[in-house]
């Protein structure tokens, strides 16, 4: 009997005191004192190039070299990515208008290019009229005879003013970083950008030298345009059944390449810091800097 009095005192005074504490007021906690620093913020793409499709963290980088390099789309082994109405000009020119790649001002990828630039740069000149041999003669006369201004009859206003084909802009340019890796013990050719150029013997370029239009990430190319891109094709002229995306004939190294500029303190071309020959500023380079660059890029095709 006193077991069980015990046993209903002690539950009386705990249920009286959980009431006495859900009755009581709940003290606030104080605020927390504000920091001063705040923690490192932490990324899984830290120490990897933002720019490179390819995923070397800096700290396996043991050499790296920037390289550029100059293609002529016209030359029989860039044929392939430049076959008629697949052009990799015309897919770059597609895919800007589409709003799907980004123009860039040059390949350093900082500046982007307003639209209305880039699509300026792809028009034909047309700011001066394009006469005849007879007309220029005729608006000369006109000019020292009469004391005029020579203008020319009306039918020779200028017939500029429509875009570029693709097939007229064959010459472009690649930037890459040539970069050992030593945690894989092999070679690495990043491609970062990618450069279109109105040529500089192009008998509409007016001014006579290579005019750049626009440079364009290769990553957001590769990603964006080219990967599952029916008309980014790598042509196979020897065999229909296995043409390759331009994605994948970057990588392998389908095209034939001349390297103009390696990095250097004061950002000069071989052709400068070499007395104005290329192939001596190539040959002279390799030799004197002892790592064996493929100064010359030609693949086989077959």
């Amino acid at each position: 009997m006193k077991k069980v009095l015990a046993l209903i005192a002690s539950i009386t005074l705990t249920s009286t005191a959980i009431m006495a504490q859900e009755e009581a007021p709940v003290a606030e906690a104080p605020a927390a004192a504000p920091t001063t620093t705040a923690a490192p913020a932490t990324s899984a793409d830290e120490g990897y190039n933002p720019l490179s499709a390819k995923r070397i963290h800096s700290s396996d980088i043991m050499w790296r070299k920037t390289v550029l390099r100059a293609l002529d789309l016209r030359e029989k082994q860039n044929k392939p990515i430049f076959s008629n109405g697949k052009e990799i000009t015309k897919i770059i020119i597609e895919a800007v208008k589409a709003g799907i790649l980004t123009p860039y001002a040059s390949d350093s990828l900082t500046a982007k290019l307003p639209m209305e630039k880039f699509l300026k740069n792809i028009q034909l000149p047309s700011a001066e009229p394009v006469l005849t041999e007879e007309e220029k003669a005729f608006k000369d006369s006109e000019k020292d005879e009469w004391g005029g201004d020579g203008e020319a009859p009306a039918e020779t206003a200028s017939k500029g003013g429509s875009e570029f084909f693709p097939k007229d802009l064959y010459q472009m340019q690649i930037k890459e970083d040539m970069i050992f890796d030593k945690q894989r013990s092999r070679m690495y050719y990043d491609i970062l950008a990618i450069t279109l150029f109105v040529p500089a013997d192009h008998p509409d370029n007016i001014k006579g030298i290579e005019i750049p239009i626009a440079s364009f990430s290769y990553k957001e190319l590769a990603e964006k345009v080219f990967v599952n891109n029916p008309n980014a094709v790598w042509y196979n002229p020897q065999n229909d059944s296995e043409h390759r995306n331009l994605a994948d004939a970057f990588e392998i190294r389908l095209f034939s390449s001349y390297i103009i500029k390696v990095s250097n303190p004061e950002d000069q071309y071989l052709v400068d810091i070499y007395g104005g020959d290329p192939k001596t500023g190539i040959l002279q380079y390799t030799r004197s800097d002892g790592v064996t660059m493929d100064v010359r890029n030609t693949p086989c095709l077959v």
